[in-house]
C-alpha cells in the first residue's frame, strides 16, 4: 500500500490555537481559533487568512457549514454562535448566558443545533436566530460533542455524565450509559455502518452506537493516547485524534487501528475533517493545520 504522507502548514501565530476544522462551501477549510478569537480561512490556492470579529474571550470551538451556506461556530466563552459568509459578512446570535455551547451540527430539520456544556441543555437555532433549549436530566454532565443519527434525531456526548444521549427533534432525551465507567465520551460523528462512533478520552477507546442504543466498545492499543476528535470516511471506516500521543488514528470497518505520528512533537492534534478527494485535515492547536494525503495507506496497523 501506498505509504501515507504527512505535512504541516503553518497557519496562525502562536497562542492562536486552530481547534477546529471543516470544509466550507467554498471548498476551503474554515477553523476556529481557540486561543486568539475568530476564525481562519486556508483557500485552495494556499492562502491564509484571519478573521477577528470576536473578541479573545469568546473561545469558538467548533464550526460547520450551516443550512444557509454560512459558516457557524459555537462561542464557548461568550455563550454565542458567530456565523460568517465565504465572503467575511460575520454576525452572531446570543444564547443563554451560561450555555457555553461546544458542539455543533446541522439538524435534519433545517436547524442549527449545539450542545451547551455549561447548562446542562441541548439548544436549537433556526437561521433567523430563533432559540429554543431543551434540558437534559443530568446534573454537571458537560455535553460536548453531538451528531445527526439515521434516524433523524441528534445524539450527544455527555463527557461527565459517561453517557450518549439521543435528542429527539422534539426535545425528547434518551440516555445510554457506558459500559466503562469515567470514560469521558467526547467526540462524535455518523459513520458509514448506520452507527454513531464516538471516542472516549479518558478511557483510551472508541465506541460505536447503534440506533437501538447498542454500544461497543474497542480499546485502543495505546490507552493514554486521549483521542479527541472523529469523523467517518467514505469507506466505513474513521478518523480520530489522538492528542496525547500526537497522532492521527483511523479503524476499519474490520477494526483494524492504523496510526500516523504527526511530524512534529506536541503538536496538540484536535479537530479533524475529509476533503472531497478523500484528504485527512487536521487542526494543531500550536498554529497549524496537517495534511495526510494517500489516506488509504496503512502502517502499524493493528486489530482492536
Amino acid at each position: 500500500m501506498t505509504q501515507p504522507v504527512i505535512r504541516e502548514v503553518p497557519l496562525t501565530g502562536p497562542g492562536s490555537g486552530p481547534y477546529a476544522i471543516t470544509v466550507g462551501p467554498d471548498g476551503a477549510l474554515w477553523l476556529t481559533l481557540a486561543g486568539s478569537g475568530g476564525v481562519a480561512r486556508l483557500g485552495l490556492d494556499g492562502v491564509v487568512r484571519t478573521y477577528r470579529a470576536d473578541p479573545p474571550e469568546s473561545r469558538p470551538l467548533i464550526i460547520t457549514t450551516g443550512p444557509d451556506g454560512a459558516l457557524w461556530y459555537t462561542r464557548s466563552g461568550d455563550h454565542r454562535l458567530g456565523r460568517i459568509t465565504v465572503d467575511g459578512e460575520s454576525g452572531s446570535v446570543a444564547l443563554p448566558p451560561g450555555c457555553a455551547p461546544c458542539g455543533l451540527a446541522t439538524g435534519p430539520d433545517g436547524a442549527l443545533w449545539y450542545a451547551g456544556m455549561g447548562d446542562d441543555t441541548v439548544g436549537r437555532v433556526s437561521v433567523d436566530g430563533e432559540v429554543s433549549t431543551f434540558p437534559l436530566p443530568v446534573a454537571k454532565g458537560f455535553p460536548s460533542m453531538l451528531a445527526t443519527g439515521p434516524d433523524d434525531a441528534l445524539w450527544l456526548t455527555l463527557n461527565q455524565a459517561n453517557a450518549i444521549a439521543r435528542v429527539g427533534l422534539d426535545g425528547s432525551v434518551t440516555l445510554h450509559p457506558l459500559p466503562t465507567e469515567a470514560a469521558g465520551p467526547v467526540g462524535i460523528t455518523g459513520g458509514g455502518d448506520g452507527a454513531l462512533w464516538f471516542v472516549e478520552i479518558a478511557a483510551g477507546q472508541l465506541g460505536r452506537i447503534t440506533p437501538d442504543g447498542r454500544i461497543d466498545e474497542f480499546p485502543l492499543p495505546d490507552r493514554a493516547a486521549r483521542p479527541h476528535a472523529i469523523v467517518a470516511d467514505p469507506a466505513g471506516g474513521c478518523w480520530f485524534t489522538e492528542w496525547a500521543a500526537n497522532r492521527l488514528g483511523h479503524v476499519a470497518p474490520d477494526g483494524t487501528f492504523t496510526h500516523h505520528t504527526l511530524p512534529t512533537a506536541r503538536s496538540e492534534p484536535h479537530g479533524l475533517t475529509l476533503t472531497p478527494d478523500a484528504s485527512v485535515w487536521v487542526a494543531l492547536e500550536t498554529g497549524a493545520v496537517a495534511h495526510l494525503s494517500a489516506a488509504r495507506g496503512a502502517v502499524n496497523g493493528r486489530r482492536g
